[in-house]
């Protein structure tokens, strides 16, 4: 099974983004984190960077949505050109309602949870999306340290995402790097952010082949994978 790597600008250079985004290009998405400094302590970018984003690469945008009213918002993202919009379901109104409005309009449906909040409270939704997304670090700053003990909730998610046969994507975010994406990956995760592992490199795109190698290695021999 392909392991999918998604570079996050959040470590990239804000001032050169398009160039930023060309160093890239081997990679499956580009991970754009959208902070309103409410419901995470950061402030980034909105709905004109995407835009412009989306100009400036043919590498499909992933929207992570760090912010309050995403049920408001969220679909300006799809119509901005993001191919994947990420909502929090700890700050939606309607989630159900939500994922299909994104889909309706062309993108992917994505729901994110934070380290705290649990996975089955939200099992009968899961159909509704395209990729849940696990938090291994609380959401708001790149650079932090993977949460190891976030391993067994990606674990009991890829095994309700068997249970019912689904096609959805995991998606880990935080803190993946080298030395933390074969765990990730072991547990049932697919699709991995990866931001200083790939900005801080001296060769971003060989950066997000080498993370891709070390993942995609570890799920051909994965107990999940196998069972698939």
């Amino acid at each position: 099974m392909a392991a999918q790597i998604n570079p996050s600008i959040l470590s990239a250079d804000f001032a050169r983004l398009a160039d930023e985004a060309k160093a890239v290009e081997g990679a499956d998405w580009l991970h754009v984190d959208v902070m309103d400094n409410h419901f995470v302590p950061n402030l980034t970018l909105g709905v004109p960077v995407v835009e412009s984003l989306a100009r400036a690469t043919d590498t499909p945008l992933d929207c992570h949505l760090m912010i309050e009213a995403p049920d408001r918002w969220a679909p300006q993202y799809v119509e901005a050109g993001a191919g994947s919009v990420t909502f929090h379901v700890e700050a939606a109104a309607a989630p159900v309602r939500l994922a299909r409005e994104i889909r309706a309009k062309g993108a992917r449906a994505s729901m994110a949870l934070k380290p705290a909040t649990p996975i089955e409270p939200y099992e009968d939704l899961l159909p509704e999306l395209d990729m849940l997304l696990i938090m291994t670090v609380e959401p708001g700053f790149g650079g932090q340290a993977f949460l190891d003990i976030m391993l067994p909730k990606i674990r009991r998610t890829r095994e309700l995402i068997s249970k019912h046969g689904l096609e959805l994507w995991l998606q880990v975010d935080g803190g993946v790097s080298a030395s933390t994406i074969e765990r990730c990956a072991d547990a049932g995760a697919d699709v991995f952010v990866a931001g200083s592992a790939v900005y801080g490199a001296n060769d971003p795109a060989q950066a997000v082949r080498a993370l891709r190698t070390q993942a995609e290695a570890t799920t051909a021999k994965a107990s999940w994978a196998c069972d698939h």
